[in-house]
């Protein structure tokens, strides 16, 4: 559900939203329906980010409630705050570079939602499978 004109609206599907560097040294926006199937979200997040990004025509899902995500890898930053304008009513995350330092890497995320989608506990469930997700992504890693 998600807070839009004063009315708590229920979608029947979720999106993930990206930015795309374009050619002409803008950005453009990027929806992606969400699929269970990583494989099968992938094959779309390359084929529609790619397509984005040659033509410089945002690919918005109106129908969908759609999760912000911005991979800023380029830069190092701490998290980002204050992302609700009254505009953006979305799930927000925002992530920057890795930072490798001795025997430790870390990726710094910020999360933001708007409580009428979840409750705090909610919120720390998901950063939790976040994490441990990413401990299986590191083990594969290491494999290899």
């Amino acid at each position: 559900m998600l807070p839009v004109g004063g009315r708590l609206i229920r979608y029947d599907s979720i999106a993930v939203n990206t930015i795309v560097a374009n050619p002409k040294g803008e950005v453009s926006s990027c929806d992606i329906p969400f699929s269970e199937d990583l494989s099968h979200f992938n094959k779309d997040y390359l084929r529609m980010t790619r397509q984005v990004a040659e033509t410089c025509e945002n690919h918005d899902l109106t129908d969908s409630m759609v999760i912000g995500t911005s991979a800023l890898a380029q830069y190092d930053i701490d998290g980002a705050v204050g992302m609700y304008s009254g505009i953006f009513n979305n799930p927000f995350m925002i992530w920057g570079a890795y930072r490798c330092r001795w025997f430790k890497t870390t990726l710094m995320v910020s999360f933001q939602f708007h409580h009428t989608q979840m409750d705090g506990a909610h919120a720390a469930r998901f950063i939790d499978l976040l994490q441990k997700e990413k401990k299986s992504w590191m083990k594969v890693w290491f494999i290899l």
